[in-house]
């Protein structure tokens, strides 16, 4: 979706607030160059007191006080935090989840397959489009918030599973049990009226199987929000959705319980939240990520609708830090940042996930960042809105391969996402800017030249024939281990592993352990401490930590093999050309380091030039709506940072300075600086 300006604002709840001060809030958001707010999406027991009993006192202020004030307006549907009433009138709304039924309390608690829920909130959905159809200054709409299927395994959630399994094997039980495997342990199902409830189950195809059916029941559920509010959306309006991530406390990884490229389809336009660390934590990893993730969904740009002001305790951005933050969100391809939100609430579970405005809703240093982020958005936004991304290398996920490793753990330390953002990570401290591809797009490999599968778990033949023949027609394929090792079922191929691929890595292997004790050695590729190689040893000694395979190598260079006295003998890394390309397989899971190093050595050898610069100073790239080539370079470090401009003539932005190559640049630490290249 192209927008014609940034969009810059926060979350606004009315309802929320102690006092009436909307005007004060208007005056102070305008002041502060915010061109739009989210509202709306948290309250249905506000709108609707009652069954049938409508209150939009609060919307209507804030659609005709921010329409006063210039301030554009995404109305959310309130449809992931049930009314009492609701509860009560039907207790199956609250969903049954494998740990037990649900009690009314916590948001996202309800059955999003039953009826009368479905019946309440597409009551609720139209009530809201109705009152705010009048207002031109609405410019898009969020469904829901955050949707998932909150592990909803009630009745009618799985008799739907049922009828998709029979759809799914054309009727055939049998079918199913040889796919599944269910003849084990006297799993299996000889008649579909005996079907078991799928909490039970210790069969990991048949679970497994299930979580991608509630993801698909997520899907379906925001492809149903999005057909009604397409029936009342003007040409213009927007629809998104706040997906988000795996969460560890901040944002992390792929989101496990929704198959968001799927999810995705039916919007106009894709967005996210993104919470991280701050202070001295701020590394703009998860922000990187997250917008990688964020710009595959829909191949396009995305709109940021929550990320943190103060954050939760113990996230108080350092001066410079929200600014730096915002930038980093917008360098991604994001086209908007909204901060959840603009004052702290008084009451309830988020009281000290504090907003742009403290407790006593007055200016502070927070809203000073705000209002200058705010001005140089006013100033600059028009030639940084749009910003068209172009990666090298790109990292092939899968929901499938998650799941799967939730059933069968590589170790209790490493899980799936574990393995994603080691090896992301490592190409952004490279300041090797990666996208993000699901295992489905094999229509986009080629325009890469690297594909990275971490632990790529579950595999389809035809998968594995699109990574051959991406290798084969030059293409550098760097895997890890646990990658084509079981089907989409979960079934654990039969042949040598990694399953189809053994020709294109030149090597195989049939055991695997943990690892303890460990090290690497033998190393053919350059390391950074640039030390011998016997020093280069005792660097990497117990470097290898959870898992590791023994790889047996046939055509395949060795680029590291295992220090250990018993298996030494095996390679731990190799290296094999295949056709015009080149396959590499890391076989364990090292130290951050020498990932680095051996990236480092696999990006120049396929022809990606290593930027001089390196964490903490980041740099990425995009071409803007008047084709011109935008850098930025971030420096996340206290220390100021000086970097040497390399390229055409060019302007900084900010400081309205000429440079031209060779010209330095300092960047004062949890700085940024803009170049626009003429």
């Amino acid at each position: 979706m192209k927008t014609d300006r940034l969009l810059f604002g926060a979350a606004y709840y009315d309802e929320y607030l102690p006092y009436d001060r909307i005007e004060t809030d208007m005056e102070m958001m305008e002041k502060a160059h915010i061109n739009v707010i989210r509202i709306a999406e948290s309250t249905w027991s506000t709108w609707e007191p009652q069954e049938g009993v409508f209150d939009f006192t609060h919307l209507h202020r804030m659609l005709r006080a921010s329409a006063a004030h210039h301030i554009s307006v995404i109305v959310g549907t309130p449809t992931y935090a049930v009314p009492t009433w609701l509860a009560a009138k039907c207790l199956e709304v609250l969903t049954q989840t494998h740990d037990g039924p649900e009690r009314y309390g916590r948001r996202q608690n309800m059955d999003i397959t039953n009826p009368v829920y479905l019946k309440h909130a597409e009551i609720m959905i139209r009530r809201l489009l109705e009152e705010t159809a009048p207002y031109d200054h609405v410019i898009g709409f969020q469904l829901d918030n955050e949707t998932k299927s909150y592990d909803t395994c009630s009745e009618g959630a799985q008799r739907k599973f049922v009828e998709y399994l029979k759809k799914k094997f054309d009727g055939d039980l049998n079918a199913m049990n040889r796919a599944f495997g269910l003849d084990y342990w006297s799993n299996r199902i000889n008649a579909w009226e005996d079907f078991p409830d799928v909490r039970g189950t210790i069969n990991g195809s048949l679970g497994a199987e299930y979580q991608k059916f509630q993801r698909m029941l997520v899907t379906d559920f925001l492809a149903w929000q999005c057909a009604i509010v397409k029936e009342y959306a003007r040409p213009g309006q927007f629809i998104t959705q706040n997906f988000d991530y795996e969460w560890r406390g901040y944002s992390f990884g792929l989101q496990p319980e929704v198959d968001q490229w799927k999810a995705a389809r039916p919007l106009t336009v894709a967005g996210f939240d993104i919470y991280h660390p701050s202070a001295q934590d701020l590394t703009g990893k998860e922000i990187a990520f997250g917008g990688a993730v964020a710009r595959s969904v829909k191949r396009d740009n995305y709109l940021i609708l929550e990320t943190e002001a103060q954050g939760c305790h113990g996230w108080l951005h350092y001066p410079g830090q929200l600014r730096l933050q915002a930038f980093s969100h917008f360098a991604s391809g994001a086209d908007s940042v909204m901060y959840w939100h603009w004052h702290s609430i008084h009451n309830a579970l988020e009281s000290y996930w504090k907003g742009i405005l403290s407790h006593n809703l007055k200016e502070n240093a927070t809203y000073a960042e705000v209002c200058a982020i705010g001005a140089d958005l006013a100033k600059y936004g028009d030639r940084l809105k749009n910003l068209r991304k172009k990666a090298d290398a790109a990292l092939v996920l899968s929901n499938e391969a998650l799941t799967g490793l939730q059933w069968f753990p590589t170790h209790k330390d490493l899980q799936y996402n574990d393995i994603v953002r080691w090896l992301y990570d490592a190409f952004y401290e490279l300041n090797i800017e990666c996208d993000i591809l699901s295992a489905e797009d094999t229509d986009l490999f080629s325009q890469y030249k690297i594909l990275v599968t971490p632990a790529l778990y579950s595999v389809s033949d035809t998968l594995v024939s699109s990574l051959r023949d991406y290798v084969a027609s030059g293409g550098h394929l760097i895997s890890t281990f646990r990658t084509a090792f079981a089907d989409m079922e979960l079934k654990i191929y039969p042949d040598d592993q990694p399953h189809g691929l053994t020709d294109v890595f030149g090597m195989t292997y049939d055991q695997f352990t943990d690892a303890v004790n460990v090290g690497l050695r033998g190393f053919a590729f350059p390391l950074s401490c640039g030390a011998a190689s016997a020093d280069a040893e005792r660097t990497a000694a117990d470097c290898v930590r959870c898992w590791m395979e023994l790889l047996i190598p046939d055509t395949a260079k060795v680029l590291a093999s295992y220090a250990h006295p018993q298996w030494g003998r095996h390679a731990a890394v190799t290296e094999n050309r295949y056709g015009s390309g080149r396959a590499v397989y890391l076989g364990c899971y090292f130290d951050r380091q020498l990932l680095k190093d051996l990236l480092s050595y696999l990006t120049q050898e396929a022809g990606i030039a290593l930027p001089a610069e390196k964490y903490p100073v980041i740099c990425k790239r995009g071409i803007n709506d008047y084709h011109k080539t935008i850098t930025y370079y971030f420096n996340y470090a206290d220390a100021p940072a000086e970097i040497v401009w390399q390229g055409g003539d060019a302007l900084l932005l900010m400081q309205e300075r000429p440079v031209k190559n060779g010209d330095r640049i300092t960047i004062p630490g949890w700085d940024l600086v803009i170049a626009e290249q003429r």
